[in-house]
């Protein structure tokens, strides 16, 4: 049996649409997962049969989380938040951590895991180094160096790789049990993993949208987890 791999899709508030990139559910199905899509619902039901349906998650990229969900005011530079979304994500990656399943995050679904897992979010990146690359999404714009020993590290059989990068937004102090396991060369957090050898694994760039051995290596590790999950 093929595992189910849910992916948490965006919601469009003023057109009241459910939607995700078709990228995720490509990665995850040439991965040898059943992708399925998840809307986020605010009933709380929904979270506990998502859970008993899905082996495993993806979280999906998207827009800024609402920085009153880490503790903070809003600064100047805070793009648009989806409150919907936020309550929604931040309290499935809560379920799925307390019971250790499979999930992989990406950009802000990496924003999310380490907000979930009681960290904080830099609000609006102030730095020289270019994180919004204008350059097609699959082109990999700029180095990062990964932890040795790492479980990343350990998936992409490599310390130090090329990503593709569209954020403003990246991790500041890390969550509970959680750790940050890559870096790009300006000291922006790129990637976080759960301590307890879970395969709680979020990367701050979209290797959804990548055609590289190590995007393919990121989205097998998530499917081969799921199965013995």
């Amino acid at each position: 049996m093929k595992p189910v791999i849910g992916i948490t899709a965006n919601y469009y508030l003023n057109e009241n649409d459910f939607a995700v990139r078709e990228y995720y559910v490509y990665s995850v199905y040439k991965a040898g997962g059943i992708p399925v899509i998840l809307s986020p619902l605010q009933e709380e039901d929904s979270l506990e049969g998502y859970l008993q349906i899905c082996d495993g998650f993806v979280f999906s990229g998207g827009g800024d989380l609402d920085p009153y969900c880490f503790g903070q005011l809003p600064f100047v530079g805070l793009g648009e938040v989806n409150p919907v979304r936020d309550t929604f994500e931040i309290k499935l990656a809560q379920a799925v951590l307390s019971v250790g399943m499979p999930v992989l995050g990406i950009c802000r679904g990496c924003q999310i895991m380490n907000v979930a897992a009681g960290g904080t979010l830099i609000q609006d990146l102030q730095t020289d180094f270019c994180h919004m690359q204008k350059a097609p999404r699959d082109y990999a714009f700029h180095d990062i160096f990964i932890e040795k020993g790492s479980q990343l590290a350990g998936i992409l059989q490599s310390c130090h790789i090329r990503v593709n990068s569209f954020h403003h937004q990246a991790i500041d102090e890390a969550g509970r049990d959680v750790f940050l396991s890559a870096y790009a060369p300006d000291g922006t957090v790129e990637a976080l993993e759960g301590k307890a050898g879970l395969f709680y694994l979020g990367v701050q760039w979209h290797p959804e949208c990548m055609h590289d051995i190590f995007s393919r290596r990121l989205f097998s590790a998530l499917v081969e987890k799921s199965k013995r999950f």
